[in-house]
């Protein structure tokens, strides 16, 4: 096929899907100067959005085109930027010799866990994955009751269980790393119900609601290809024999051999880094960022960003990404930015509160939120265990919860009395969207300092981008603390920990930031497996042993 760039298409011609097929034909055919007969088919590869110019916005697109007389035409075209499209299939991995002698083990069901999983059980390892949390629709229930009345099951919530935290937030695509795992992973997610544009879409996003579905069939696909997958089977210890993995204990009394395990907990499973720290399983402090949730009006973010396309059926709910590098040597930057979307409870440790943002597929909400979150580094923990910035990030979160009224109700306030370093008594125009409910409050006595001073620099650095970013009556929600893992559990070229046998992977371990990234660190763990050992051998059998 050809691939053709730079195709550009008014936001209208895009907003009809069979508009856009035949203005796309259109543009194919002008572009390679042929007639119609001579175009067989086209796929997207690319669309984003150009919005430089507000009062004329357009999509730009990358096709992949197959014609004939492919050589004639690349020749003709010559220096125009058009060349054969790039073989993007994913190349599977030469199975290694050595022998498993148990069926390999993936601890937690994350993105890292759930794509190292589906990897092994296609490629004939029959893994056991190992979730301390629920299924997602029992999760998605014991979530609904904790935003309804403020019940925390601190197994089963926003970060733990079926999908991981990403399941609950805007199940956002994008990346910063070029892997070509990446487009695989689309593939699976796309094979297990998600909308086919995440394939193509600069900025790919399946939303909580569709993403809840799409995790089930992913499971679905393991268990079909010989893996086996258990909830609330949170792994309570390590047995290590001779710096060698042995086995595994399931909730303090389930006895699992085993002698591999991928390590895919999440930046949240804090018992079990205090259990990995126990075990002697080397691990280290690592920089990650803390906040609040800011929120604005949707309309606001799309005025600013569109101008009068706003509201265009053909653009849909507009997002933004912010930073700013302060002289005092900070930096402060929006993350996991939520159209159309709320801010959400997501504590997982009782008698703290942690805010995380979601939005669904449509991306309809009235509130556009994102994470305001200012860097931090291991000397502002303030103790050099490698467990300190998790003492630090608790510290924060038992903070807003006393702020709070002790109920799980967050801590907030208004963009101008942040700024005004007064208390807010009353809500402005923008109503807010966190539950079970929120006390206005001075975040100042929930966050340090040094992020206090930081954000109050930002916002109005953010307002000459974004305008009316800090507009009074803007809402601020207190804290977002779980931007990424504070910890990373060290490994060598073969993923490997200190303890043989025990591959730490994901955002948990250190190594990613987002579904993708951890997908990606998932799928390239569980090829250091497969590289290493054959395929599994069902005449052997795992034994349980309860005590």
């Amino acid at each position: 096929m050809i691939r053709v760039p730079n195709l550009k298409l008014r936001i209208d011609k895009a907003a009809d899907s069979n508009a856009e097929k035949q203005a796309l034909q259109n543009a194919i055919l002008s572009k390679l100067k042929i007639n119609g007969n001579e175009l067989i088919a086209f796929r997207i590869f690319k669309k984003s959005i150009d919005a430089r110019k507000k009062d004329a916005i357009v999509y730009v697109y990358t096709v992949d085109a197959s014609v004939k007389n492919e050589l004639a035409i690349l020749k003709k075209c010559g220096k125009t930027g058009i060349t054969a499209s790039p073989d993007m299939s994913y190349q599977n991995v030469v199975p290694g010799n050595e022998i498993l002698n148990h069926r390999p083990v993936i601890i937690g069901m994350g993105p890292a866990g759930l794509f190292a999983g589906l990897m092994l059980a296609q490629n004939g390892y029959a893994p056991i994955i190992l979730e301390r949390g629920d299924d997602v629709d029992t999760r998605a229930a014991k979530i609904d009751a904790f935003w309804k009345t403020g019940k925390l099951d601190i197994e089963s919530n926003v970060q733990f269980g079926e999908g991981g935290a990403g399941t609950f937030s805007d199940g956002k695509l994008t990346t910063l790393i070029n892997d070509p795992r990446c487009r695989s992973i689309l593939e699976s997610f796309i094979a297990a119900g998600a909308p086919e544009e995440i394939l193509y879409m600069s900025k790919p996003h399946i939303g909580t609601d569709l993403l809840r579905e799409t995790v089930k069939n992913i499971r679905t696909k393991i268990i079909e290809n010989g893996g086996e997958v258990r909830f609330q089977s949170k792994v309570t210890d390590f047995i290590i024999e001779d710096g060698q993995l042995a086995g595994l204990i399931i909730n303090d009394h389930e006895q699992l051999d085993c002698s591999t395990a991928l390590l895919g907990i999440g930046h949240s499973a804090r018992d079990t880094f205090e259990l990995l720290h126990q075990r002697r399983i080397t691990m280290t402090q690592k920089p990650f960022s803390i906040g609040v949730r800011i929120e604005h009006s949707q309309k606001l973010i799309d005025r600013s960003q569109y101008g009068p396309s706003a509201g265009n059926q053909g653009l849909g709910s507009a997002d933004y990404k912010l930073s700013y590098h302060s002289p005092s040597g900070r930096s402060a930057y929006t993350f996991c930015m939520c159209p159309g979307g709320y801010v959400v409870a997501a504590a997982s440790e009782e008698n703290g509160v942690v805010t995380n943002g979601m939005s669904e597929h449509q991306r309809d909400g009235e509130n556009a939120n994102a994470a305001l979150l200012v860097g931090v580094q291991p000397e502002d923990f303030g103790d050099d265990h490698p467990l300190a910035g998790v003492a630090f990030q608790r510290k924060w979160e038992q903070l807003a919860f006393k702020l709070g009224g002790k109920n799980y109700h967050a801590p907030a306030q208004l963009v101008g009395d942040f700024l005004a370093d007064k208390p807010s008594t009353q809500w402005g125009s923008l109503k807010p969207t966190y539950t079970p409910g929120l006390v206005l409050a001075q975040l100042k006595n929930c966050l340090p300092d040094y992020v206090v001073a930081t954000m109050k620099e930002a916002l109005i650095h953010f307002d000459a981008k974004i305008k009316g970013f800090a507009m009074d009556d803007s809402i601020m929600t207190g804290v977002e603390t779980r931007s990424s893992s504070p910890v990373r559990i060290n490994r060598d070229d073969n993923n490997s920990s200190n303890i043989q046998g025990l591959y730490p992977m994901g955002e948990g371990a250190g190594y990613a930031g987002g579904i993708m990234s951890s997908a990606v660190d998932g799928v390239k763990t569980a090829e250091k497996l497969m590289m290493r050992y054959t395929r599994f051998n069902n005449q052997h059998e795992d034994v349980f042993i309860d005590n």
